[in-house]
């Protein structure tokens, strides 16, 4: 349900609650809609029961939880709805607006934990080959921003978001924007310097030819689409390109996977989780270490190929 099909009594708390989002936490604009669409679709439910979603007792949220695992979704989609349900009533509680907290008890979804999705140290050698043998502006813009993206493990709304003033006055660094407008200094490779510099040497074909109000002139990776700079889609739509073009298959590359690869190459390369923690932007050790266990999946498999006592090791 969209907030638009809902009446105004049943949205008030709801905006409430993401006009904080946005001025205290800075969160980001693909969070706040995420917040947005499960808190709608939560109160679509109360408005359903004759109830104000901020209203709702814990026997109506455990009903609701008990709705989603019964319309069949992913264990993934319920347990962010149910974090969003979670926020906005600790949110109420702590602006006073209950005097409890209805879903401090409750449990939370459990969740299989996947490995992360990740190229080899070839297959991304494979596509920045491939960006580099494209011609033109259009090649060098590809390159800069896989480059980019490979050495520093940006998010991608980080990575077409960057500023110009992201480069600092040392070249080896970016100056990143993270979550929660938190700011971290990035170190670059040698080759994405050299690949920004190509890029910024053309960047200026790539400015709108009007004038826009968003800024787009100011972005490092501005465009002469209708948005003025890059978009994520757009991003993402060029990487699948690229991965036909090197012979990889669309489906196993992504910005994401991108990210993944660079975390789970520098951990293999013996860079410390700490360290990684900062340059991911991670808030908590607990998110970086899901690496560890592709190290962990890796020297299984080394163990079960070489080890004498591996079934079918024959002496």
């Amino acid at each position: 349900m969209k907030t638009g099909d809902l009446p105004a009594s049943a949205l008030r708390q709801i905006e409430v609650f993401l006009d904080m989002m946005t001025v205290e936490r800075g969160a980001a604009a693909n969070t706040l809609e995420s917040y947005e669409r499960d808190l709608a679709h939560f109160a679509g439910f109360m408005v359903t029961r004759k109830r104000a979603p901020e209203d709702a007792e814990q026997t109506q949220i455990r009903a609701y939880i008990k709705s989603l695992s019964g319309a069949g979704l992913a264990a993934s989609t319920v347990a962010r709805r149910v974090s969003a349900i979670r926020q906005f009533f600790r949110f109420l509680y702590a602006e006073r607006v209950r005097d409890d907290d209805p879903t401090s008890t409750l449990d939370s979804p459990k969740l299989g934990r996947s490995l992360p999705k990740y190229l080899s140290e070839s297959e991304v050698e494979q596509l920045l080959d491939s960006a580099r043998d494209r011609p033109g502006g259009d090649g060098l813009r590809l390159s800069a921003l896989l480059e980019i993206l490979y050495a520093t493990g940006l998010r991608v709304t980080e990575l077409v978001g960057l500023p110009l003033a992201a480069r600092s006055r040392d070249e080896r660094y970016l100056i990143v924007r993270g979550k929660g407008a938190k700011e971290r200094m990035v170190p670059l490779s040698e080759p994405a310097q050299d690949a920004i510099a190509d890029y910024m040497a053309v960047r200026d074909t790539f400015l709108p030819k009007r004038q826009i109000a968003n800024g787009a002139h100011l972005r490092m990776f501005p465009s002469r689409g209708k948005e003025g700079f890059l978009t994520r889609a757009r991003f993402g739509q060029m990487l699948k390109e690229l991965a036909m073009e090197a012979g990889i298959d669309q489906r196993r590359v992504s910005p994401h996977v991108l990210r993944h690869s660079f975390a789970s190459h520098l951990l293999a390369h013996g860079v410390d989780l700490r360290a990684l923690q900062q340059m991911l932007g991670h808030s908590d050790i607990s998110t970086t270490q899901i690496y560890t266990h592709i190290l962990d999946e890796r020297l299984k498999a080394l163990v079960n190929e070489a080890h004498p006592l591996a079934d079918g090791w024959e002496g």
